[in-house]
């Protein structure tokens, strides 16, 4: 999970989005500097922390950053001192993570499309995957269910021609990485990744 700071284009604030929402039916409530985003029935859609340089070491930050757990605890202290008891409980566990195919099946419904069962150390993930060059035994970089790409898409649970699918397997190019190949295909990986293990980029 994400948190985002950019001093030059929005001003000393820290957003910590939950949920989305739809933004004509926001409501907000203000406590000092907690400025706390609901939907219109009460559900929590995140909160703007405002002058954030006073409260945390943000000097150097700039888009989006890991809410780690340090980072999330120090959150947590100033909710405490404005007397905001709201429970922030969040899932931090890494979201780009190294996974291995297992097994590549085709779709039943859609030639371009293959289901993959794909281990992700602690759990087998079904993914559906459109690139031609994945196959079973490869090394790949997957994007799990509450992961936030590069380009702001954010990674859900869905269904693809019928078809259930969690996470995604990424490419060079949507991974941001630098002189990502043109052609179309996931990225994988050497022998040397571990499965499981978080992929840093």
């Amino acid at each position: 999970m994400d948190v985002f700071y950019n001093r030059q284009g929005i001003g000393d604030v820290l957003i910590l989005p939950i949920k989305e929402g739809d933004r004509y039916e926001l409501k907000q409530e203000t406590n000092g500097d907690i400025t706390k985003i609901t939907s219109a029935d009460g559900e929590v859609l995140g909160y703007n922390i405002f002058h954030a340089s006073t409260y945390f070491q943000l000097d150097e930050k700039n888009g989006a950053i890991p809410l780690t757990e340090n980072l999330l605890a120090e959150i947590r202290t100033l909710f405490q001192k404005k007397g905001i008891d709201d429970p922030l409980e969040f899932d931090l566990s890494p979201k780009f993570v190294v996974g291995f195919v297992k097994s590549k099946q085709a779709h039943e419904n859609a030639d371009k499309l293959s289901v993959c069962q794909i281990d992700v150390g602690e759990e087998t993930l079904q993914i559906v995957c459109g690139a031609p060059n994945i196959d079973e035994g490869q090394k790949v970089v997957v994007a799990k269910v509450g992961a936030t790409m590069p380009s702001g898409m954010k990674i859900k649970a869905s269904e693809l021609r019928g078809v259930p699918s969690h996470g995604m397997v990424c490419s060079q190019k949507e991974l941001g990485l630098p002189d990502a190949p043109k052609e179309k295909g996931i990225y994988v990986l050497d022998g040397t990744y571990q499965i499981g293990e978080e992929f840093p980029f």
